[in-house]
């Protein structure tokens, strides 16, 4: 399932991007994509840095793509990818939401001034 939308996040969609960025590889490829200079890097490249096979990194990078973290962009015979930063600042708003959510509410003996 691919999320395009970057309004507020269910919780279901939270879910699938933690999924996502749940295996430290993952994690290492959205780095090395998000720290080029021109914005954008090819398989071929994050293979370079993580010494993996690039089977195995394309299996990750689609992941990534699935989760919408990521988008390819075709550059002749090549894929590129560009971090969607759009995303993972949505992310780290509706993230921020549900943490504070989890907070425990006052109890009424607190709430009222004495």
């Amino acid at each position: 399932m691919t999320i395009k939308d970057t309004r507020a996040m269910r919780d279901d969609d939270i879910a699938t991007i933690m999924r996502a960025m749940g295996h430290p590889v993952r994690l290492n490829i959205l780095r090395i994509l998000a720290r080029q200079e021109r914005g954008e890097c090819c398989c071929a490249d994050v293979t370079d840095e993580l010494t993996l096979a690039q089977s195995t990194v394309s299996q990750h990078i689609k992941v990534l793509l699935d989760a919408g973290l990521i988008e390819r962009k075709s550059r002749g015979t090549r894929n590129c990818y560009i971090v969607q930063h759009d995303r993972l600042a949505a992310l780290g708003a509706a993230y921020s939401g549900m943490i504070a959510g989890f907070n425990p509410a006052p109890s009424k003996l607190e709430a009222e001034p004495a």
